[in-house]
This record gives C-alpha cells, structure tokens and sequence, in this order.
C-alpha cells in the first residue's frame, strides 16, 4: 500500500514536490490564522474591543430591558396599573393617545381615568402584542423602539386588531434597575402622533 504523501515510486523529486506543497498549506494557515482575529473584530465593531465583563453588562442590560418592555404590555392587560406605573423612573414620562403624565403616581392616574379601576390580576378584555425589539444601551442610559398591537375582543367574543402602533423609548437605570424615562406610544393605524400639538 502506496501512502498518498508517499512519493511515487517513479515520481523522480516527488517528496521535494510534497514538502513544498505542506510549505505553503503552512503558510496558508499561518497567515490565516493571524488574519481571522482582525477579521472577525472589525465586523464586531467598536464592542468588540471592549473588555469581557462590559460585554456581559450590556447583554444583561438588554435582557433586563427585554423583561421591562414584555411587562409593561403583561401588567397593563392584567390591570395592575399599581405595578404598572412602577415600570417607569420617579421622573419618568408617559405620551399617548390618553394625553400624558409624569411621574408613576401621575401616570397610574392617566391610565385609571382612561381605562377604569378593575381588581388587580384579573385580566380585562385587552391584549398588548409587543414586537420588533431595537435596544440601544448606553451605560445607564438606553433606547428601544418596538412595535405594539392592541386586540380587544370583540362581541362575538373573537379578536379584533383595534390599533397598532410603535413605541419610542428613553431608558434609565435607576436605583440598580431599568426604568421608563420616557415612552411614546405613536398609533400607526390608524395613525395619530401623541407629540403633535392639537
């Protein structure tokens, strides 16, 4: 049995030919593997060259936010604007369709004139579809855009799509967690823009 790295018999400089050709396979990983790190760091962008432990924080960060935003839709559908409220920063801003608030106990106001009082945990006839999550942390400070559904149900008892819309976010962390600074709910269809003066 002939070894297929094994000079041919009758090769005559076979063996010089082979070691030349493991010369530059060498060489080829050689280069390469002093090419990818570079590689793969400029497609990183500018994170990439930031220490291991500030990566984590900001992947924590942006899961931490992920939580808040699904609990805003989950405890304003579950009527607990007591808890709610609390999902925004003590001086944090709420801008909407119902006008706007500022400051948790404004804001739990705001939303129990517009939505009424009913006993806490017991979910009304409204569902909050929250999608499409762009988060952008910037230390203690953050940005998040998403896009919301609202379904009601209707009175043969099915889901009806009555808006759907985008949330404009500005983040804080306060007291070690992420907090609304700022949140405007923008009706897309059909469209409105809470911003706009009337």
């Amino acid at each position: 049995m002939v070894s297929s790295l094994s000079p041919a018999p009758d090769s005559g400089g076979g063996l010089e030919a082979n070691m030349n050709v493991f010369r530059i396979l060498g060489f080829l990983l050689l280069i390469g593997g002093l090419l990818l790190p570079a590689a793969a760091q400029a497609q990183g962008g500018p994170r990439s060259s930031q220490p291991l432990a500030a990566r984590i924080q900001r992947l924590e960060d942006i899961e931490e936010i992920h939580a808040l935003l699904a609990d805003y839709g989950r405890l304003l559908d579950a009527h607990d604007l007591a808890g709610y409220s609390r999902l925004f920063a003590r001086d944090g801003e709420w801008v909407g369709g119902f006008g706007s608030a500022k400051g948790p106990a404004a804001i739990q106001a705001l939303m129990e004139k517009n939505l009424g009082v009913s006993p806490k945990g017991k979910p009304g006839s409204t569902y909050h579809l929250l999608t499409n999550f762009l988060i952008d942390v910037q230390g203690d400070t953050a940005t998040a855009w998403s896009r919301w559904s609202f379904t009601v149900t209707s009175a043969d008892n099915h889901p009806a799509l009555l808006y759907g819309g985008h949330y404009d976010d500005t983040l804080v962390r306060e007291d070690g967690h992420w907090r609304f600074k700022r949140r405007v709910a923008v009706n897309d269809i059909p469209h409105s823009d809470p911003t706009e003066t009337r």
